[in-house]
């Protein structure tokens, strides 16, 4: 049994090694990054975690699956580049700094994406926070701005309810409404959303514009962050300023919680010193137990006998033997 145990130790701690790199550890930029069409833009991106084996970056379009744009090993200054990207895109690598910069040159609204910086370890993978890329056209100046709605903060179980109104100009193919949540301590999430768009015929506005609304029942904590209302149309990303969403904690809860972890900190405490109090009676029992040899006492007497009896000596020596056991507690 006990060989057992050392097999299922060793193998927990095998995995916790394979699975050192954390979100935390790759550092790059996150939230919404707004570009225009011709420039030359660089996403910063570094993690110097030992465990690092392989640096890899990955767009997500709006509506669309990751696609990988670059892999690199660790110790390679060469990054391989999708044939999809490889006109405009470039990586900048430094493996002593575990640096895995991204270029992208002469920018175009296709580019506008949620980009991903990515670190294989072994064989788990690990995704960064990621950044959306918008790239605005030169034509969006004629654009309409994107309208979110403002928000009071919430509390735990209510429902969310955001709306916007965006408004662009008309073109040939589907055009497709997101919302975007950015967070510091989670990735960045999309939840594509229905719309109901309307034609702009009147005066000087003409295009298209489109309206849509997020809710959410029973929010949490984890809820909490900027949504982006975002509309994907004509090759490009019409973008909203963002709606800051704050989730309140009520204090009856928070107190609770605090009275909670008060007493499980007791209780590690008492625990821990009981089983210190324990620990030590034990090694006390099996140092008594190696202690627990037998003394012998000896003594001997001389004794007389007296007048009148008979002796075959003058005096008879009796030796009378004494066995006391004595045992330390």
């Amino acid at each position: 049994m006990e060989p057992l145990f050392i097999f299922f130790l060793l193998l927990c701690n095998i995995c916790e090694v394979f699975n050192d790199v954390k979100t935390s550890d790759i550092i790059e930029e996150t939230g919404v990054k707004t570009a225009k069409v011709g420039q030359t833009l660089t996403l910063r991106c570094s993690c110097q975690h030992e465990a690092v084996t392989c640096f890899l970056w990955y767009k997500q379009s709006l509506g669309g699956k990751p696609c990988m744009i670059s892999k690199r090993l660790r110790n390679s200054k060469e990054a391989i580049i999708s044939s999809v990207y490889k006109d405009r895109f470039q990586v900048v690598s430094g493996p002593e700094e575990g640096l895995n910069d991204l270029i992208i040159k002469d920018l175009q609204p296709s580019d506008s994406g949620m980009y991903y910086c990515v670190v294989l370890e072994f064989n788990a993978i690990e995704f960064g926070q990621g950044i959306f890329l918008r790239v605005k056209a030169a034509s969006s100046n004629s654009q309409l701005p994107v309208q979110q709605s403002t928000l009071t903060p919430l509390q735990i179980g209510d429902s969310l309810n955001l709306s916007c109104s965006v408004s662009a100009e008309p073109c040939k193919g589907e055009q497709s409404l997101y919302w975007l949540r950015h967070t510091a301590s989670q990735p960045s999430l999309m939840y594509p959303s229905a719309k109901s768009c309307i034609g702009l015929k009147n005066g000087p506005l003409h295009g298209v514009n489109c309206t849509s609304n997020l809710e959410l029942n029973s929010v949490m904590s984890s809820d909490a962050g900027t949504y982006y209302c975002a509309l994907a149309s004509c090759g490009m990303v019409v973008f909203g300023e963002g709606t800051n969403v704050e989730i309140l904690v009520h204090s009856l809860l928070v107190y609770f919680l605090s009275v909670a972890l008060a007493f499980s900190i007791i209780g590690l405490l008492v625990l821990s010193f009981l089983r210190h109090k324990l620990k030590a009676k034990l090694c006390l029992s099996c140092k008594g137990k190696e202690n627990n040899t037998e003394s012998l006492h000896y003594a001997a007497l001389d004794l007389k006998r007296v007048e009148g009896q008979q002796q075959e000596d003058n005096a008879v020596s009796i030796c009378v033997y004494s066995r006391v056991r004595s045992k330390k507690e």
